[in-house]
């Protein structure tokens, strides 16, 4: 075998190797990029602000205080139904959550058979009491919750902070 042939053979085979593994990331990037989009693509997937466009409400009761958190869902999503939830502090406490409609049960890939809301509108109602029966201001609420797009992805769980003021039952 000639010099000339151990140098360009190897060469060839580099050349061939190279241009295979840049043709196939190129093909693998126009499909993040139809995935993700980029300023010349808009994405698949609507941020999650617009996906789901959430509200909370506050109402005096005799029992305490009637907070209700409104789900605008676009259509092709969901919410999953056990991801709400609110975390309040000590000597606050609440309600189980009520809804104003009937979760569908899917099976979802990270967690199973699971309970999800997909009307476009839901209402979430708990009720906020303070332990010692007196009213408090400005009680520090977080609200957590997830959602996913029906094309495949699930936005990162969520969380909503706000203050209420719980009334005297």
């Amino acid at each position: 075998m000639s010099i000339k042939s151990l140098i360009i053979k190897p060469l060839l085979f580099a050349l061939f190797f190279a241009s295979a593994t840049l043709s196939t990331m190129s093909s693998h990037a126009a499909g993040l990029s139809d995935l993700f989009g980029n300023s010349a693509n808009k994405s698949k997937f609507l941020p999650v602000d617009e996906a789901f466009q959430v509200n909370t409400n506050t109402k005096a009761t005799a029992k305490g205080t009637r907070l209700t958190i409104t789900f605008d869902i676009t259509p092709e999503h969901y919410v999953y139904k056990d991801q709400l939830s609110a975390t309040f502090p000590k000597g606050v406490s609440a309600t189980p959550f009520t809804f104003s409609q009937s979760p569908v049960s899917i099976d979802d890939p990270t967690f199973g058979r699971v309970p999800v809301f997909t009307q476009k509108s839901v209402v979430a109602t708990t009720t906020l009491s303070t332990n010692n029966g007196k009213a408090a201001k400005n009680v520090p609420v977080v609200i957590g919750w997830q959602g996913c797009a029906k094309a495949g992805l699930c936005y990162p769980p969520e969380k909503i902070k706000t203050k209420v003021n719980i009334a005297k039952p």
